[in-house]
């Protein structure tokens, strides 16, 4: 991309970012439209290709940026002090669904990010989205307790799990074309921690 961009103030390039989520969490990638695009960031479509040279650059943007937005958000000084497993990904769920309610199109551009196929972009995709969580635990746990997990019990299969269990719900969601309501999926969330938390600790720390 063009450094270009970052020169720019700021409330434009929040702007370009803002139409761009909007229009990717809308479309899949092949039918999302730069000229859409640009039209609702007020720039014309040759100045958008300016910044980001092409389509597939600035969805790869997009989603770096948005990554590292929830991930900011997240991880602040409350954070840093809670050492229960459970608890640490309680609290990262409820900071999820904050953001997500203040500005639903990010969820909806991580859904078709994620269960993006047979697109230009897939494979880059793919590889970004599992990166990240493949590198979220240990970015997570790093502060957390993991004694209080039965010997036989792997931490890391126990996260792996909440987070399957969540994409699939969203994926689900997404499958029968309804909207993913943020309390409901809270509510799921909390279920599903309960009970692994039932079969994982041991018995003095339930």
């Amino acid at each position: 991309m063009n450094e270009m961009f970052f020169r720019l103030p700021e409330e434009k390039q929040q702007r370009i970012i803002n139409a761009g989520i909007e229009v990717f969490s809308s479309h899949e990638y092949k039918r999302a439209s730069t000229d859409e695009i640009a039209r609702k960031a007020c720039i014309s479509k040759g100045l958008l290709f300016h910044y980001f040279h092409n389509k597939k650059s600035f969805y790869l943007y997009l989603l770096d940026y948005t990554v590292s937005l929830v991930k900011n958000y997240i991880m602040d000084m409350k954070y840093e002090d809670i050492t229960d497993f459970f608890e640490v990904l309680y609290y990262i769920a409820e900071k999820k669904a904050v953001i997500l309610a203040k500005t639903p199109h990010i969820m909806a551009f991580f859904i078709k990010c994620y269960y993006s196929q047979n697109e230009t972009a897939s494979d880059e995709v793919q590889n970004k989205m599992h990166s990240q969580i493949n590198s979220s635990f240990e970015k997570y746990m790093k502060n957390v307790d993991l004694g209080k997990f039965k010997e036989e019990i792997d931490p890391k299969e126990i996260y792996n799990m909440l987070i399957w269990m969540t994409e699939g719900f969203m994926y689900e969601k997404e499958r029968i074309q309804e909207t993913v309501l943020i309390p409901d999926l809270m509510h799921h969330y909390i279920t599903w921690s309960n009970l692994l938390k039932k079969v994982s600790y041991k018995e003095e720390f339930l």
